[in-house]
C-alpha cells in the first residue's frame, strides 16, 4: 500500500500522513482508553446535558434513549471503523484517495476540515466560558462576542490547544490519559454536590431509595415531560448515535485508530460513550438544573463555566477548561490532517498551526456553542455517505465479485460513482427531511442510498472487471505488510508485558489515586449533608496534587516502557 500511496512518511512527528503506520509506532490499549474517555468527557457535555432538560422528555426517555443510542455508537466504532483502520493503517484521507481519487478527496477534506474547525472552536469556547468567570466577564450566549476580554481569552486558550495538537496523536493521547480520570470524577462530583439542592426542593423523605429519588427529582425538576414537545425516546437514542457520526460511521477516526495494535481497541469507545455521553450528560443535567435553582434563572441562560462554578468552585472552572482542551486537541489534529491531505507537500505541523489559528478565531463567536446540536446533526449527515462508499468498497466489493480500488487501477482522478453516491445520499436525506423526517433520523436512508448507488454505478463503470497485474502485485505487497506487522506487534506486546513500573511511577500513581479518592470523599460528604461551600473552596487542593502526581506518573511510565 505504501508503494501505491507514495513514500511519504510522517516526518519528524511520525504521523504517516500517506503511508501505513509501522508497528514500532503503534500504541497500546491505555492510550485509546484515555483518548476516548478524555475526548468524550468534555465541556460540551454541559451543553448537551442541558439540551435534554430543555427538550421536555421524561427521565425514562432520556436514560433509556441514551443507553440504546450509545450502544449503537460503540458498535459503529468497534465493528466498522476500527477494523478498517487497523486493516489499512491509513488516515481516512489517504484511504479515500485510494478509493475515490484525489478529486473527490479534496472536496471531502475541505468540508471535513471546516466542520472539525467549527467543532474544535466550540470546545475552545467552552473552555473560555470557564476562564471568563475569573475576570468577571459576562456569559457569552449570543451568536457574536459582546466582550473584547472574552475574545482575548478565547485566543489565549486556543493557543494552548494548538500547541498540544501540533505535537501529534501520541501527545494528544498522553494529555488525555492524565486528564480523563479526574474529568470523569468531576462530573460525578458536581452531580453529587448539587443533588441535595434538588432533593430538598422535591421534599423527599430521607428513606427514599436511589431509583425512586432519581425518578421523582428527574421528572419534576430536571427532565420534566412536556406534552407539547415533539421530542421522544427515539430522538434521544438517535442523537446519541449520530452526534459522533463523522468519527465512527463517517470513518474519521481511522486517523486515530490506525495507531491501534488491535481492532478490538475500538470498543474503548464505550468509555467515552457510557462515561461521557451517558454518565456525564446525566450529571450535567443534574448540575444544570441545580445551578439554575441556586441562581434563580433558566438553564438556557447559563454557560458551562457558570454551572461548574456553582457545583465545584474553582475546581469546576478548571474542569471546564480541561474538558474543552481534551476534545479540541484531537479535533484540531483531525482537521490538520484533513487540510494537509489537499497537498501532500504541505508540512503537517504548519498546516495544523494554521488550522488551529482559524479554529481559535471561530471560537471567539459563541454561535458555534449555542447551535451545537444542529451543527452536529448536519455534520454527520453531510459526511456519512462517504463513509458508506468506503465501507462498501472495503467489505462488500470482495464479496460481490467486484474489484477493490478499481478506480485507482484505471488511473482515474475522480471516482464518479463515489461522487454520485454521495450526492444521491444527500438528495434522499433532503427529500426525507422535507417530507417531515427529523434531522436525527436521516442517517439510515442516506447510508442505504449511498451504498446501493455506489455498488450499482461502480459495477456499470468498471468495478466488475478482473484485477490487473499491477493490482495483483500491490495486493501481494499488502498481504506481506500485514504478515510482518502481525509478527512485530505480537513480539512488542510480549516484550511490553514484562516491563514493571519504576519506583517513581509507583509512588506518583499512589499519590494520584489518593488525590482522586480525596476529591470523591469530599463530594460524597456534601451529598450526605456537609456544607457545599467547603467543597467549592477546597476541592482545588487535591485537584492540583492529582495533576502534578499524575503527570509524573504518566511521564515516568512513558520513559520506562515507551509507547
Amino acid at each position: 500500500m505504501a508503494e501505491v500511496l507514495g513514500s511519504s512518511h510522517g516526518g519528524a512527528q511520525g504521523e504517516f500522513d500517506r503511508s501505513p503506520v509501522t508497528p514500532d509506532r503503534m500504541l497500546s490499549a491505555r492510550h485509546f482508553a484515555a483518548s476516548y474517555a478524555g475526548e468524550h468527557v468534555a465541556g460540551t457535555e454541559f451543553v448537551i446535558g442541558a439540551m435534554f432538560v430543555a427538550w421536555g422528555v421524561s427521565t425514562g426517555a432520556v436514560i433509556g434513549g441514551l443507553i440504546l443510542g450509545n450502544l449503537l455508537a460503540v458498535l459503529s466504532w468497534a465493528l466498522v471503523c476500527a477494523p478498517i483502520a487497523t486493516d489499512t493503517r491509513l488516515t481516512l484521507y489517504a484511504y479515500l484517495e485510494k478509493i475515490a481519487g484525489p478529486g473527490m478527496t479534496r472536496i471531502y477534506s475541505v468540508i471535513n476540515g471546516i466542520f472539525f474547525c467549527i467543532l474544535g472552536g466550540a470546545m475552545i469556547t467552552v473552555s473560555a466560558s470557564a476562564v471568563r468567570i475569573l475576570f468577571d466577564i459576562p456569559p457569552q450566549v449570543d451568536w457574536y462576542p459582546t466582550s473584547a476580554a472574552f475574545v482575548a481569552l478565547a485566543l489565549a486558550v486556543g493557543a494552548v490547544v494548538v500547541v498540544i495538537a501540533v505535537r501529534g496523536f501520541a501527545v494528544v493521547a498522553r494529555f488525555a490519559e492524565v486528564c480523563a480520570p479526574w474529568m470523569i470524577l468531576m462530573f460525578a462530583a458536581g452531580a453529587l454536590a448539587l443533588w441535595p439542592v434538588l432533593s430538598a426542593q422535591a421534599g423527599l423523605a430521607p428513606s427514599t431509595g436511589f431509583w425512586d429519588a432519581l425518578w421523582a427529582v428527574g421528572d419534576n425538576f430536571i427532565w420534566v415531560e412536556n406534552p407539547a414537545s415533539t421530542m421522544s425516546f427515539w430522538h434521544v437514542a438517535a442523537f446519541a448515535w449520530i452526534c459522533n457520526l463523522p468519527m465512527h460511521l463517517g470513518l474519521s477516526d481511522m486517523t486515530v485508530l490506525r495507531f491501534a495494535r488491535r481492532s478490538s481497541y475500538g470498543y474503548f469507545a464505550a468509555l467515552g460513550m457510557f462515561i461521557g455521553h451517558f454518565g456525564a450528560w446525566i450529571c450535567a443535567g443534574i448540575m444544570g438544573a441545580g445551578a439554575a435553582l441556586l441562581l434563580k434563572t433558566g438553564i438556557q441562560a447559563l454557560d458551562a463555566g457558570a454551572v461548574a462554578n456553582q457545583a465545584l468552585g474553582s475546581a469546576g472552572i478548571i474542569a471546564v477548561i480541561i474538558a474543552g482542551w481534551t476534545t479540541s486537541n484531537p479535533t484540531i489534529y483531525r482537521a490538520g490532517l484533513a487540510f494537509q491531505s489537499l497537498n501532500h507537500r504541505w508540512n503537517r505541523t504548519r498546516v495544523t498551526i494554521v488550522t488551529g489559528a482559524i479554529t481559535t478565531v471561530i471560537a471567539c463567536f459563541p454561535f458555534v456553542f449555542s447551535r451545537l446540536m444542529d451543527f452536529l446533526g448536519l455534520m454527520g449527515l453531510l459526511l456519512a455517505p462517504v463513509g458508506a462508499v468506503i465501507v462498501a468498497e472495503h467489505w462488500l466489493f470482495p464479496r460481490l465479485g467486484l474489484t477493490r480500488y478499481w478506480s485507482h487501477y484505471k488511473g482515474q482522478s475522480l471516482n464518479r460513482p463515489a461522487l454520485f453516491a454521495w450526492l444521491a445520499g444527500l438528495a434522499v436525506a433532503f427529500v426525507a427531511n422535507r417530507a417531515g423526517l427529523h434531522l436525527f433520523f436521516l442517517l439510515v436512508p442516506a447510508w442505504i442510498t449511498a451504498t446501493l448507488v455506489y455498488i450499482i454505478a461502480a459495477r456499470v463503470m468498471g468495478a466488475a472487471e478482473p484485477v490487473s497485474k499491477a493490482g495483483d502485485s500491490q495486493n501481494l505487497l499488502e498481504a506481506q505488510r500485514k504478515q510482518t506487522e502481525h509478527t512485530q506487534i505480537t513480539a512488542s506486546f510480549v516484550a511490553g508485558q514484562s516491563a514493571a513500573p519504576g519506583l517513581t511511577a509507583q509512588f506518583s500513581r499512589v499519590v494520584a489515586w489518593a488525590s482522586l479518592l480525596t476529591c470523591a470523599a469530599m463530594a460524597v460528604a456534601v451529598f450526605s449533608g456537609s456544607d457545599l461551600q467547603v467543597l467549592r473552596n477546597w476541592l482545588i487542593a487535591p485537584t492540583l496534587v492529582y495533576f502534578i502526581s499524575a503527570t509524573l506518573w504518566i511521564t515516568a511510565k512513558e520513559r520506562q516502557s515507551g509507547p
